[in-house]
């Protein structure tokens, strides 16, 4: 059993997971923690990461390498991903890095960003529908991963990712770039969906997404979207991990979510706060994507890159 730590720095969420990880199987978690610190602020408008978003990382950063150390993990990886690919001063947050968790993070591919999506997503698959009492969904999944800043789509099977692409399309990018009223306009909708299918245009390009048996959606867009289709009470991850969602009901709660003030928004049990002025471009991204592929339904995983990473750094 390995106790490893690994961190997710995106483009709207920094995450810590703490975990033991056996040689085979599951892994059992010790600490899960989210903030949101909006790294990818501006970036799409300025290529520069702001540096209020930077000290907002920095503070999150400590409290993350003070737990990780605390719990005795042997082995750390901090991962970051499309907004410090995009950033032009990208050497300010990677010396901060050093200085905050004495190593560097590792500024990954949009490629290995997928890889380890795939990885983190389908270890707990058939698990997690048997908790719900469901048949394991069928391989070849296509793992979509809606970050902030871009979208990653990996189809793979147990044998591992066939084939991968990452898109600049995210729930920040989209809403700093098109979503202005509050609600959106119709035309700011309609603005965005263009873009969104010009970029599952490129995907479908590298990636052939009529393969895919089954859909698997990942990250606090497909989540949320999820809370809310099931009308749970208060987020609950039990109740999200390894659900399905229609296509009808991803339609409906996009309609709503785009429909709402930014208070109804917030109102909302199941929002994060983090999460209010952008979850209308999330659900936007997995309602066009899943019209665009035909794709009935999707199996909603808590497990991400995350666990991925976890799982690569006890099992190299």
């Amino acid at each position: 059993m390995t106790r490893v730590a690994s961190i997710d720095c995106g483009t709207n969420s920094i995450r810590l997971l703490v975990a033991d990880v056996p040689a085979e199987g599951g892994h059992t978690d010790l600490l899960r923690r989210m903030e949101v610190v909006r790294l990818g602020q501006g970036v799409d408008a300025t290529g520069r990461l702001a540096p209020e978003a930077i000290e907002r990382t920095r503070t999150v950063l400590a409290e993350y390498a003070d737990q990780a150390r605390e719990l005795g993990a042997t082995a750390i990886r901090m991962a970051a991903t499309s907004a410090t690919r995009d950033a032009a001063n990208r050497q300010d947050f990677e010396d901060m890095v050093v200085a905050t968790l004495g190593q560097r993070p590792d500024v990954i591919t949009g490629r290995e960003e997928a890889e380890l999506s795939f990885l983190g997503a389908t270890a707990s698959l058939a698990a997690a529908a048997r908790a719900h009492g469901n048949p394991p969904p069928s391989a070849p999944f296509l793992v979509v991963d809606i970050g902030g800043g871009s979208t990653e789509f990996v189809l793979g099977d147990a044998d591992g990712v066939r084939a991968a692409r990452s898109v600049d399309i995210g729930c920040v990018r989209l809403t700093e770039r098109r979503l202005h009223g509050d609600p959106p306009s119709a035309d700011e909708v309609a603005a965005t969906e263009a873009d969104i299918r010009t970029a599952l245009a490129d995907v479908r390009a590298e990636v052939p997404v009529g393969d895919a048996a089954s859909l698997v959606g990942l990250a606090g867009s497909v989540t949320t979207v999820a809370a809310l289709a099931l009308e749970l009470p208060a987020y609950d991850d039990t109740a999200i991990h390894g659900s399905r969602i229609p296509v009808a009901d991803v339609r409906a709660v996009t309609a709503h979510l785009l429909a709402a003030t930014r208070e109804r928004r917030a109102a909302m049990p199941v929002m994060h706060p983090g999460r209010v002025d952008v979850i209308g471009a999330g659900g936007l991204i997995l309602r066009v994507l899943m019209d665009e592929f035909g794709l009935g339904e999707v199996v909603v995983s808590e497990h991400d890159i995350l666990d991925g990473i976890a799982l690569r750094l006890a099992r190299p």
